[in-house]
Order: C-alpha cells, then sequence, then structure tokens
C-alpha cells in the first residue's frame, strides 16, 4: 500500500506542472529525442532536462538509445505510473458513485 502510495504521490507530484504534462502529452505521440521535446515546448535543453530529470524520477518516463547514434536518446512513456493512478481514481470515482447512489435511493424512499 505505502508503494503505490508513494508511487501516485510521485505521479502527481511530476504532473503539477504544466510544462512536464506537455510533455507528457508530446510523447503520447510517440518516442521523441529530448532536442525536438525541448523545440516543441520552446525551452531550452538545460531547462527541458530538468523537467525530463524530475519525470524520469517519477519513472513516468525512460529515456533509450536512439537507433544508430549513440548520443541521441528518445523518451518514451511508461504506462505503470499512469496505471497505479488510474485505480487510485477508480477507487475515488466508485467511493463518489455509492455514496450518491446511496443519497438517491434516500431522496426517492422520501417521496
Amino acid at each position: 500500500m505505502n508503494t503505490n502510495v508513494n508511487e501516485i504521490d510521485a505521479t502527481l507530484a511530476a504532473l503539477a506542472d504544466p510544462t512536464r504534462r506537455k510533455v507528457i502529452d508530446l510523447l503520447r505521440e510517440g518516442p521523441r529525442p529530448a532536442g525536438e521535446l525541448a523545440q516543441a515546448v520552446q525551452m531550452s535543453a538545460p531547462a527541458l532536462s530538468r523537467h525530463l530529470r524530475v519525470l524520469r524520477a517519477g519513472g513516468l518516463v525512460q529515456a533509450e538509445a536512439g537507433g544508430a547514434d549513440a548520443r541521441l536518446r528518445l523518451y518514451t512513456l511508461r504506462q505503470e505510473p499512469f496505471a497505479a493512478l488510474q485505480g487510485w481514481l477508480d477507487q475515488v470515482q466508485a467511493f463518489w458513485a455509492e455514496q450518491l447512489g446511496s443519497f438517491k435511493d434516500h431522496v426517492e424512499r422520501g417521496r
């Protein structure tokens, strides 16, 4: 449970920044090198590198060798942190669905 909570905390902390959310959106379209991501978010490479470091530390992205050029690193999304976050959101949603269902039953019995 604590591992899952820590994982969700890291995911939410990483997603708290709009630039990092934009990087996630860009990576949903497919793997991209850091330079292309920096250009897309109109940010210097060192500034984007700090954001990518947070995303890597949170486990949301990973960097892999990009083919023939060993210097090129392609960033991709990792599914696991998003699945854990979705699982937690599903639990919250189920709680509210149950609460609203109980309230609806209560109102309908009062008619």
